[in-house]
C-alpha cells in the first residue's frame, strides 16, 4: 500500500541533494567545513592515528581499511565513480561552495553529485556521500540541506531534521517543513508535526508544497487517531484541481485512504477512481484499492 502520507521528494519543496530547488538557497552563510573527528582544516581530512616518530619517523605501511576510525570513514565516504564531476548540479549549488578552497570544493561538490545520481535507487549510499560532504563542509547550508534530505530518503529521521533545522537557521528557506514535519511523525512526534504544518509560511507555498504539508498534517491527525480531523484537512485542499499533476494524485489518493479507513467505503472507492483516472505514471496503487474495494461491496 502506497503510503499517501509522506512528502514526495519530486513534489515540490526541495527535492533531491545538492539540486538547489529550496525557497531561499543562495542565501547560507559562509565560512568553510571542517572535518569531524580532526584538527586539520587543509581539506585533507582527519588525521590518522599513531606516532609517526615511534616508526625512526616514517609510516612503515599504508593504514589497513580495518584500521580507520568511524569518523574517518565518514570523512572518506564511498568510492566516487570516475565520471561524476560538479556540472552535474544546478548551478546555484556551486556558487554556494565558493567559500572553500578549489579542490575541496570540488571533491565536495563530487559527493554531492555522486548523492543526486542514486537517492532515489539507493538512498542509503546517497547518505553516506552526503555526510562526507558535510564532514568537509558543515558550516554551507546547501550541504546541510543535502545531507537532510538524504538523510530523510534513508530512514535516518533524527539527522534529517537536525541538519534541515541547521540549513533552515543559516539561509531561512521554509522550504524544508514538510519533510521536517515528516520526520516528527516518523520519530512519534505527531504533535510537533502538527505545529510546523500550521507555520505562517506555509499558506504562501506553492500549490505542490502546500499539498505535501497537508498530506502530513492530515497523517499526523490519523496518527493521534483523528480521523475526521484527517478528513477536514484533506478536504480543504484542492481535491478537485483540474490538472493531472503528482501532488494533485497524491491528495485524491489521501483522501480514499482515509475514507475506507472511517469506515466510508463507497466514498473511498469513488476517490480511489478518481485518484486512478489522473495517474497516468502510476504513483499510486489506486486500481488495486479501487478493485479490492469492489469486491468487498459486492459481497
Amino acid at each position: 500500500m502506497a503510503d499517501s502520507s509522506r512528502p514526495s521528494r519530486t513534489g515540490g519543496g526541495s527535492s533531491r541533494p545538492g539540486q538547489g530547488g529550496g525557497a531561499g538557497r543562495g542565501r547560507s552563510s559562509g565560512g568553510g567545513g571542517r572535518p569531524s573527528g580532526g584538527r586539520r582544516t587543509d581539506g585533507r581530512g582527519p588525521q590518522r592515528g599513531g606516532d609517526d616518530r615511534a616508526r625512526g619517523g616514517f609510516r612503515d605501511r599504508a593504514p589497513r581499511r580495518e584500521d580507520r576510525t568511524a569518523d574517518q570513514a565518514t570523512y572518506d565516504g564511498p568510492p566516487l565513480p570516475e565520471d561524476v564531476t560538479a556540472r552535474e548540479l544546478d548551478p546555484s549549488v556551486t556558487s554556494q561552495l565558493k567559500g572553500l578552497p578549489d579542490k575541496l570544493a570540488a571533491r565536495v561538490a563530487r559527493h554531492l553529485a555522486a548523492a543526486q545520481r542514486v537517492v532515489d535507487s539507493d538512498p542509503e549510499t546517497a547518505y553516506q556521500h552526503t555526510k562526507a560532504a558535510r564532514a568537509r563542509a558543515s558550516r554551507f547550508a546547501v550541504v546541510r540541506e543535502a545531507n537532510g534530505e538524504a538523510a530523510y530518503a534513508a530512514g535516518h529521521y533524527d539527522e534529517a531534521l537536525a541538519d534541515l533545522r541547521a540549513a533552515k537557521r543559516m539561509n531561512g528557506a521554509t522550504a524544508y517543513l514538510p519533510i521536517m514535519a515528516d520526520c516528527h511523525r516518523a520519530l512519534g512526534q505527531p504533535q510537533q508535526a502538527l505545529k510546523l504544518a500550521q507555520s505562517p509560511s506555509v499558506r504562501n507555498f506553492a500549490a505542490p508544497a502546500k499539498a505535501e504539508m497537508t498530506l502530513v498534517e492530515s497523517g499526523a491527525r490519523r496518527d493521534l487517531g483523528q480521523l475526521d480531523a484527517a478528513l477536514r484537512v484533506l478536504e480543504q485542499a484542492p481535491l478537485n484541481a483540474k490538472n493531472r499533476e503528482a501532488w494533485v494524485v497524491r491528495l485524491r489518493y489521501a483522501y480514499a485512504d482515509t475514507l475506507e479507513a472511517a469506515g466510508r467505503r463507497e466514498d473511498a472507492l469513488e476517490w480511489f477512481h478518481r485518484a486512478h483516472a489522473i495517474d497516468a505514471d502510476e504513483l499510486t496503487d489506486a486500481a488495486a484499492r479501487a478493485a479490492t474495494l469492489e469486491r468487498a461491496l459486492e459481497r
